[in-house]
């Protein structure tokens, strides 16, 4: 796939500010687009929008093909007449401003939507209930197996925090018939639970058609979206639940190996992430029927995709389930170049972006460059002595080093510290090795501190990745505003406080706008 030198930012629906909670696909994502045009953008990369669970991680979700209910804009649901004026009103614990409180947005936010869904089932025209009623046969495919499992989910989430069990997860609590898929037993719950599963797909008719709204503004103002999914998918998802011969789990539902990676210079124990690892086998006797539809169905809401964790399509680092770090895996062979090939039979050739980070062998750079996806670049890796050992003495993420332009250059990702805090944070040899770097002089540490006290120095990294010969560059929101850790997003291997920032209100500064404006014009990306 050929991708235009372009330039463009990292925001997640739910930093978006000024709306109650959380960041919605309301008035302040269409105020985005306009600001990113403003700014001579062209791209708007966001996090997976799935609904989220456990945690809040956008990688971990209970559905890969549904959209996360948070970010129903409510408001514009009764100015289509779709809900009722008095049912959306917030409680005062809900703020507009702020972190993303989730315990308390899903505590309000969940029931509320439920009154729309029901208002929705009792007023809606007939012209919308029609476009309703198309909405579920054109999504056929996933929509009706994730209102089932909804349904039953909330159903035993309940039961199971009246009776004080800890886990209520489909595997280890719901009724064996249920939990094994049993289609009389399914037919039966359907039977008495027709509201609740209305109610789910009625919520997920509101996403979509706000979604695809946004996406034709963005689109008509020269901007793309950019998605993103994990690799796996979460055990306690209906993706797992309605297809457990596609991965790898027992008679019970219940994965024997899960995902992870190895022990590196980041983690001595390894990443044990838990995710149900894929039956490759079944999946390719079945023509990678699911992984089309998956990547069918980001592409009607985006524009362009990233990949996450790419090289486990090569090998995938397997881990036994009773295991308590990921030390002891071992790696697996994964499908290869064949489940590429087999999308690009089936939906042509796609604009996808592959998260090539971490231990990247021959065989991985080869299946990245058979698939044709550029990979990532990251700045805040170009100046580690550990990653220039890791590839021979040659740091791979400097600007100077990159090979060719078929790569996306970032200052950071979602995982990373921001720039202003990474920079706050580095050893002094480190710093001086920075600032010299992009001043293209021997700068002192005094010197170097003093631009990083100003801020001076993370804007100097952000105009490097724009002269950069990467087809790409995408800089995470924080990083445009200088902002410090306390707006991280996520610190990975950890639960609490992870994915809440938000943006101010009064963030969208024209300085910044005409920063990237510049930069844009400059190093030909607009």
């Amino acid at each position: 796939m050929n991708f235009e030198r372009k330039s463009g930012v990292l925001l997640h629906i739910s930093s978006l500010p000024d709306s109650f909670g959380i960041g919605t696909i309301g008035k302040n994502a269409y105020k985005f687009v306009d600001w990113l045009h403003e700014s001579s953008q062209k791209l708007w990369q966001i996090l997976p929008i799935g609904p989220t669970g456990y945690g809040d991680s956008p990688y971990a979700s209970f559905s890969t093909f549904a959209g996360n209910p948070l970010f129903v804009d409510l408001d514009n649901l009764v100015e289509k007449g779709w809900a009722s004026k008095k049912d959306i009103v917030s409680p005062d614990y809900i703020k507009k401003d702020g972190n993303v409180d989730f315990s308390a947005v899903v505590w309000w936010k969940t029931p509320v939507l439920t009154k729309c869904a029901l208002y929705f089932m009792k007023n809606a025209s007939l012209e919308d209930k029609s476009d309703y009623n198309s909405f579920c046969d054109d999504n056929i495919n996933w929509i009706n197996e994730y209102a089932l499992f909804m349904s039953i989910k909330l159903f035993y989430d309940e039961k199971a925090k009246n009776e004080k069990v800890n886990s209520s997860v489909w595997n280890l609590y719901w009724p064996k018939e249920l939990a094994s898929h049993n289609e009389d037993a399914l037919t039966e719950w359907k039977k008495s639970h027709e509201e609740s599963i209305e109610v789910v797909k009625i919520i997920q008719f509101f996403f979509d058609y706000q979604w695809k709204r946004l996406k034709k503004y963005a689109n008509e103002k020269g901007i793309q979206l950019i998605g993103d999914i994990p690799i796996f998918v979460a055990s306690d998802s209906s993706d797992v639940w309605s297809n457990q011969k596609l991965f790898q789990l027992d008679e019970n539902g219940r994965p024997y190996c899960v995902s992870g990676v190895p022990p590196d210079y980041f983690s001595a124990e390894g990443q044990l992430w838990g995710n149900p690892l894929y039956d490759w086998n079944s999946m390719k006797k079945d023509n990678y029927s699911w992984w089309i539809s998956r990547i069918k169905r980001i592409f009607e809401l985006t524009d362009c995709l990233r990949i996450d964790h790419f090289r486990g399509f090569e090998a995938y680092w397997s881990v036994l389930s009773s295991e308590k770090t990921a030390m002891n895996g071992k790696w697996v062979s994964g499908p290869g170049i064949d489940l590429f090939n087999t999308i690009k039979s089936s939906l042509g050739d796609l604009p996808i972006i592959a998260e090539d980070l971490g231990l990247i062998t021959e065989s991985v750079r080869k299946l990245r460059e058979d698939a044709g996806f550029p990979g990532m670049k990251v700045l805040q890796f170009a100046f580690s002595p550990e990653e220039a050992k890791s590839n021979g003495m040659v740091n791979c993420f400097l600007p100077h080093q990159y090979e060719n332009s078929d790569c996306v250059v970032y200052t950071g990702t979602h995982d990373n510290e921001t720039l202003q805090g990474w920079l706050s944070n580095t050893s002094d040899e480190q710093l001086e090795l920075i600032a010299s770097y992009v001043e293209g002089k021997r700068i002192s540490l005094a010197e170097a501190k003093k631009s990083v006290k100003n801020k001076k120095l993370g804007k100097k990294l952000i105009q490097i990745a724009f002269s950069s010969t990467a087809k790409y560059v995408i800089i995470p929101m924080q990083d445009v505003l200088c902002l410090g850790n306390e707006s991280r997003m996520n610190i990975p291997s950890t639960a609490n406080s992870n994915w809440s920032w938000r943006m101010g209100k009064n963030d969208l500064k024209k300085s910044n706008a005409e920063m990237l404006s510049f930069y844009s014009k400059m190093y030909g990306r607009s």
